[in-house]
This record gives structure tokens, sequence and C-alpha cells, in this order.
């Protein structure tokens, strides 16, 4: 079945949903972040077929979100790694990981624990207003149009 495009879409949700809306994404990203980034243990790890695995790394290559790394001439062998376009959006990651913690964690609690370097605490992510530095969820905001927005005839 083919999957839909939103690349094309006047909606940053939409887009980047083309870039990682495929359920492997994520988590060839979360694997990546922590330094599972060879082919065979990418593919060992999820338990993803080797062609569904190749497919998703190109299209993850080809988008700038990771970058393939050569570490053996021969055979010749690549690892995978973010760029920075890829560590940014690690940050989505994270808040997902906030509301899976919350909704879906159960009794057992977080699989994960994250120390932030700062202060070296375990803490989460949370969302807060770039200009104020006050919390930010949608209940406290208004949806404007953007400069990018879709012109409507």
């Amino acid at each position: 079945m083919q999957r839909t495009r939103f690349g094309d879409m006047a909606c940053s949700i939409a887009r980047t949903l083309d870039v990682i809306g495929e359920s492997w994404s994520p988590l060839i990203l979360r694997n990546v972040l922590v330094g599972i980034g060879r082919f065979d243990q990418l593919q060992q790890s999820l338990g993803i077929s080797r062609k569904v695995l190749t497919e998703r790394l190109k299209w993850l290559v080809d988008n700038d979100v990771l970058e393939r790394r050569r570490y053996s001439e021969r055979p010749p062998r690549y690892e995978y790694a973010l760029t920075a376009k890829g560590t940014e959006l690690c940050d989505l990651l994270m808040v997902m990981v906030r509301w899976g913690d919350r909704w879906t964690a159960g009794e057992a609690g977080p699989p994960v624990l994250y120390r932030h370097h700062a202060c070296g605490e375990i803490g989460h992510v949370e969302l807060h207003c770039s200009v104020c530095d006050r919390p930010m969820d949608v209940t406290c905001i208004d949806i404007l149009p953007g400069p990018g927005a879709a012109v409507t005839a």
C-alpha cells in the first residue's frame, strides 16, 4: 500500500509526519540516539525486516535526519548517526516519552529514566514559552495563521 505524502501540505505537523510518520522511524531514531547505529544491531534490536529497515534508513538519510558513516573498508560497512536535524527531532520524541510515561506506563512505571546534565536530577521534558519561559500547552495558546500559511483563492 502506498503511504500518503504530507510534505507538500502547508502544515508543520504534516511535514514532520512526512519525515517520521512511518511507525518504525521514531524507533530507529531512538536506537541511534542511545548508540545502536549499525544495520545489524538495529535489525536485531527492533526485530524489523531487513527490507523495511533499508527503506527507512535510506529515507532518513535522504531527509538529512541520519548520516551514514563508514566504519569498515573491507567489506564496506556503515553505521548511522544523528545529524543536527535528527538530534532536534529527538526533542519531539522526548515529548512523546512524557506522554507515554504518564498515560501508558502502568503500575510498573516508566521503562527509561532521563538524567538532566545541567542539574544531575532525573526529570522529564516540559513545554515552555520561548519568550516568557512560562509553561505552554494547548490550553493557553491561540492558533493564528503564520507567514507560511496556505493562501486560499
